[in-house]
């Protein structure tokens, strides 16, 4: 039942869309839904149900999750820059399908964006290193509103509400 009320929230254009790029990319289907389970399973192991939230833990969840997808599909297809174009398009088709308000999309599509520098800087690395690495950068991620310049924090997580 939730499964039909989330396809009528999508729509048919978007569906369509998520089937053309699931259809161009085939071989990146499979790990990408792998590391999308992973990613929900490793955010509520740290997090609990905070991830679900616009705070810190959210950010480690959407870096974690472009950093995952990335990472896996790779062993499908030995491209960097075809894995992280990939991720940067699944997730964003993740954006369009499910809006957010404004500060929310901006926040989300940037910690999208580090996490997808943190699989270019740090491809070689055992995953679990990659993790810890980036609980520290939620540990130490920045609370933002709508006028925050998000350049100088390129490297760096972001969220909009503090949490416990």
């Amino acid at each position: 039942m939730k499964l039909i009320a989330v396809l009528k929230q999508i729509g048919l254009k978007k569906l369509g869309r998520l089937f053309v790029l699931g259809l161009k990319n085939i071989p990146y289907v499979i790990p990408t839904f792998l590391a999308t389970k992973d990613c929900i399973r490793l955010s509520t192991r740290f997090y609990d149900q905070q991830h679900y939230e616009n705070g810190p833990a959210n950010a480690f969840r959407h870096a974690l999750w472009n950093y995952l997808i990335a990472k896996r599909c790779f062993s499908w297809w030995k491209s960097e820059t075809k894995v992280v174009e990939w991720a940067k398009n699944i997730t964003d088709w993740h954006e369009e399908a499910f809006p957010n308000k404004s500060l929310a999309k901006k926040m989300d599509l940037h910690n999208n964006r580090v996490g997808r520098i943190v699989y270019r800087n740090h491809k070689d690395q055992d995953q679990d290193e990659v993790v810890q690495l980036l609980r520290k950068m939620t540990h130490d991620s920045v609370k933002i509103n709508l006028k925050t310049e998000l350049g100088p924090l390129e490297k760096q997580l972001v969220h909009i509400i503090e949490t416990k």
